[in-house]
């Protein structure tokens, strides 16, 4: 998971803004070792059994739907020849990252695709999809705002798309058993959290997993995230997971 490919201009933006020349580093690493990004549908497939995965597959989401995405990534994933996902905030397409301004302790905010952005990457293996109508706290809604932004959002952007919107990914992956069920209702297929760790063929389909990728991520790093459906990709989290699996193999268990 992704957010804004650019440039950081403090501590606060510098978490989860990952430059162009570390996001192509990222791409390029990944791809140097066997790994390739499918599309949501294929990964959905899977998911239902309906298919298998090569070796390697992994689903590459961005939220937000920043410009960058525009400008940096889509140049880097054409030349690999890989899709991704977006999600869209649909009532401010083409213009600003307005909840960011309170949460950005310098007050800056950062431009968004606007239409011919995203007309444009949809002939480029890129699919959109939900990330509400404003990028609201969802479980801090009553029930008639908590629809109108899942329901607002999915028939915004398929009049824009001219396709089924089918997936929403929780703004700040904040959601509750309300939340989930009024995003069910709202006729999505399944929802993306921010939560860690490995999907597997059982997992449930409206608390998704994904994993943060960091400005601070080296490729090497991101590389050990993935393998460890972790958020820290250290070194030292590393060494403790193949210890642990090591030692489970003779019946012992880790403290």
């Amino acid at each position: 998971m992704y957010h804004r490919i650019g440039d950081a201009h403090n501590d606060w933006e510098r978490k989860y803004c990952v430059s162009p020349e570390r996001f192509s580093a990222h791409m390029e690493g990944l791809a140097s070792t066997g790994w390739h990004a499918i599309s949501i549908e294929s990964f959905m497939s899977w998911l239902g059994g309906e298919t298998t995965l090569a070796e390697g597959a992994f689903l590459l989401t961005f939220d937000d739907g920043f410009l960058g995405v525009h400008e940096h990534a889509a140049p880097v994933l054409a030349r690999l020849n890989w899709p991704a996902t977006v999600f869209l905030v649909s009532g401010l397409i083409g213009k600003r990252d307005a909840w960011c301004e309170k949460q950005n302790p310098d007050g800056h905010t950062y431009p968004l695709m606007d239409r011919s952005h995203i007309r444009e990457l949809l002939r480029h293996d890129f699919a959109f999809h939900s990330h509400t109508r404003s990028h609201a706290d969802l479980p801090t809604l009553d029930d008639d705002a908590l629809r109108a932004q899942l329901v607002g959002a999915r028939e915004d952007l398929q009049a824009l798309l001219g396709e089924a919107v089918d997936y929403l990914a929780y703004p700040y992956g904040r959601y509750d058993d309300r939340v989930l069920a009024h995003t069910q209702s709202a006729g999505y297929r399944a929802a993306f959290s921010v939560q860690p760790g490995f999907n597997r063929p059982d997992v449930e389909h409206f608390r998704l997993r994904r994993l943060d990728v960091f400005g601070t991520d080296s490729a090497s790093m991101l590389k050990r995230k993935i393998s460890l459906g972790s958020n820290d990709g250290s070194l030292a989290n590393s060494f403790r997971y193949k210890a642990g699996r090591v030692l489970s193999r003779f019946g012992i268990q880790a403290s």
